[in-house]
């Protein structure tokens, strides 16, 4: 009688697939949070989400601004060729959530955006040669 084990990757195509599996994964996550906890609740006009806005000081169009972006963003994660600028694009508003916290908001939930942008980071890292594919498909 045999048994299985776990195998871990050991050849460069088995790490590629497990990355990219991975990655998937996250990518699906992370766009189910940003349209369902996010973006979500800024379209419906969420008490908390309207607040939040009140206090940033720039009024409600930027709650529908930010709500559209998260939302294009997500839909960009799950789009293979896509998610490389999506994820680019989510970086700069994580980059302004970051911001909006620090000087605004509460400095200690900076970290939260923070670790959103770094994950992206990774994304547009690793999804970079669909981007190329794209990019050289529309130049021709």
């Amino acid at each position: 009688m045999s048994t299985q084990t776990l195998a871990t990757p050991t050849t460069p195509a088995d790490r590629r697939t497990a990355v990219n599996i991975a990655l998937w994964a996250v990518q699906i996550l992370l766009a189910a949070f940003l349209l369902i906890a996010s973006a979500a609740p800024k379209f419906a006009g969420q008490r908390d989400a309207v607040e939040t806005f009140q206090q940033i000081g720039w009024g409600q169009w930027l709650r529908y601004l930010t709500g559209v972006c998260e939302a294009a963003g997500a839909i960009g994660l799950l789009i293979p060729r896509l998610a490389t600028p999506a994820a680019i694009g989510l970086i700069g508003l994580m980059i302004g959530a970051v911001l909006t916290q620090l000087l605004v908001l509460a400095p200690a939930w900076a970290l939260l955006p923070a670790s959103y942008g770094v994950l992206f980071a990774i994304i547009a890292w690793y999804r970079r040669d669909g981007f190329r594919a794209l990019v050289n498909r529309l130049r021709r």
